[in-house]
């Protein structure tokens, strides 16, 4: 059966061969068995049950949690030429009638429909008179009270099983650790699934964690090397969100804000402007979650320590969807770690904020790691390596180590002279001599200390403090205005008893580096041509760019130099409909661009 779908793969999609998993989800399926797929963001999830929705007898019906994210996924399912709809709350009586009418013609393969409005027993009632072949939950992790993304909604989508119960479900996930992916299997009520878990590794993705000092300048410097990508900033505030964004602006980078405070037209405004290119970056708290359908999102920053490596991995996931080379950058301030705790304490059920505790305590042991951010990553989902991904910031720039006895006696002596009674950022301008009113005042310009560090910068400092409470050699006590105390592992430093060493400071934003040379090579200079001729042509038929073509199908074009029909069918991501609706322009553009590259180099 899989050899007869491998020219619809083609034909349809665009693509040669299986992605790994998806010939045994897919075999699973038609053979009427409930699946469990667990495949990272960008592993090709969604053709586990589109492909096979194209052969089913009857209407795949796909829960989905967002109705931004149906739109996107309908559109590029139409744009292939298959027929899909969806069902929600943004269309009219007559929009929601003419589906019906089409679901009893039989004529959709695919229809997507949020849990709530599928549960309805009317809803149920004209599923059951037209028949289904496949339920497919996507985002999954959502019926699991353990989830990082619960909601009560998916729970009851057990039903299901009651009402149609010989009809297959397939639970799809990228974000599951191994007690969401058993609840998730329990809660729905998968009979002898298949159950596939393929890695949780993203290795187009590069990870990188940058600790924060002035974290406007160091996003300003990052952003500069990001030359015009889409990118998205998470910050954990509305107030922070409106800030950040205003301040970008201001520089002249095309932002907008995104958070729930704002009404309804205006998120689906700025949401649609990011899909369409029209803006390059989004500043939004995590209310800018799973509807993102742009697989070319070229970097993540997190601009505070996220509350779990689930919302991490799921975040920094959105980047590079396409598989081509991006980046997650994390600007961290250890003193986040202090004000999540607190926030953690609100949690009202003992059970849930003992899980809560132990996530957040793993994505900030993930922050201070001294070894390869991917290993932490896969280790914590269960999936075990050990040898390093030589593609996040510790593999690429693997921290120095130097003899910081001395320097840690200096700022460890201070925090004594100033009698443990003043925090992080007084102590280190005691150290490096200031005169401000506040120390001429207390007299600690007096101290022995004073004026002791002033060879090295206030960020220098503040490092290696970050370093000392990492160590447990301080603390800041948090109920007395985040003072710094000594703690008794201190006394054998100050003493000299015992040496140590610390990571020398990284103070600089880190150099753009260039990806693996795989993902690279291309014409930089044809892309942005394509990319450019993509933009116009989504704007002719009212789409996002995305669904023209993906970045990754632009660059493949650029390494194969298609120049007629049968070439251009040979690159990834072009099948028989795409060649029709758009091949001839793109064929004519690379044309057009290898006969200007002739002519300049014959003159």
């Amino acid at each position: 059966m899989l050899e007869q779908l491998l020219p619809a793969l083609k034909q349809t999609f665009g693509y040669d061969t299986w992605r790994d998993g998806q010939a045994e989800i897919i075999s699973a399926t038609l053979s009427q068995r409930d699946c469990f797929v667990l495949l990272p963001t960008g592993g090709g999830k969604s053709l586990c049950y589109q492909l096979p929705a194209l052969h089913l007898p009857q209407v795949t019906v796909v829960v989905s949690p967002l109705m931004s994210l149906m739109k996107d996924q309908v559109d590029a399912l139409i744009a292939n030429g298959i027929a899909a709809a969806f069902i929600n709350s943004s269309q009219s009586r007559e929009d929601i009638l003419e589906v019906f009418a089409q679901l009893r013609r039989g004529e959709l393969k695919l229809l997507y429909v949020a849990p709530e409005r599928l549960l309805q027993p009317s809803f149920l009632a004209r599923l059951s008179e037209v028949g289904v072949s496949l339920f497919a939950i996507d985002e999954a992790h959502c019926v699991s009270q353990w989830g990082h993304d619960f909601r009560p909604d998916y729970m009851a989508l057990a039903q299901l099983k009651q009402h149609f119960p010989q009809v297959p479900m397939m639970a799809l996930t990228a974000t599951a650790d191994p007690g969401t992916q058993q609840d998730i299997v329990q809660q729905l009520g998968l009979q002898g699934p298949l159950i596939y878990r393929g890695s949780f590794d993203r290795p187009n993705i590069r990870y990188t964690v940058q600790e924060k000092f002035r974290p406007l300048e160091q996003l300003l410097a990052y952003l500069k090397q990001q030359e015009n990508n889409s990118g998205i900033i998470y910050c954990s505030s509305r107030r922070k969100v409106d800030e950040l964004a205003a301040q970008l602006q201001e520089r002249g980078f095309k932002v907008a804000a995104y958070h729930a405070g704002h009404d309804a037209i205006n998120r689906e405004q700025v949401q649609d402007a990011f899909k369409r290119d029209d803006i390059n970056i989004i500043v939004a708290t995590v209310a800018f979650g799973m509807g993102v359908n742009k697989p070319n999102i070229r970097f993540v920053v997190h601009f505070e320590l996220p509350r779990t490596i689930e919302a991490y991995y799921q975040e920094t996931g959105r980047a590079g969807r396409d598989g081509v080379a991006a980046e997650a950058l994390l600007l961290f301030d250890p003193a986040d770690i202090v004000r999540m705790k607190r926030w953690l304490e609100a949690e009202e059920n003992p059970e849930r904020a003992e899980v809560a505790r132990q996530r957040f305590q793993s994505m900030a042991s993930f922050a201070e790691a001294q070894t390869c951010r991917r290993l932490v990553l896969l280790n914590y989902f269960g999936e075990a390596r050990q040898q390093p991904c030589g593609n996040c910031d510790i593999c690429l720039n693997p921290p120095t180590q130097f003899d910081a006895t001395e320097t840690a006696q200096k700022a460890l002596s201070c925090v004594y002279r100033v009698k443990q009674n003043f925090g992080l950022h007084h102590v280190i301008e005691v150290l490096r001599g200031s005169q401000n009113q506040k120390i001429q005042e207390y007299g600690h310009d007096k101290l022995s200390t004073w004026g002791l560090g002033k060879a090295l910068s206030h960020d220098y400092w503040l490092s290696i403090f970050r370093q000392l409470i990492h160590f447990g050699l301080l603390q800041q006590d948090i109920t007395q205005h985040s003072v710094l105390r000594l703690l008794p592992a201190a006394r054998p430093i100050l003493r000299g008893e015992q040496p140590l060493m610390l990571a020398v400071p990284r103070l600089q934003t880190p150099q753009k580096s260039s990806a693996k040379p795989s993902q690279q090579q291309y014409d930089r200079a044809l892309f942005a041509r394509l990319r450019s001729l993509r933009k116009a042509l989504s704007e002719r038929d009212d789409v996002p760019p995305f669904v023209v073509f993906s970045d990754a199908t632009l660059i493949d074009m650029c390494q194969k130099l298609p120049t007629d029909n049968a070439a251009m069918l040979a690159v990834s991501g072009v099948g028989y409909t795409k060649l029709s609706r758009y091949g001839k322009e793109f064929i004519q553009e690379i044309g057009d661009y290898l006969a200007n590259s002739v002519t300049s180099l014959l003159e």
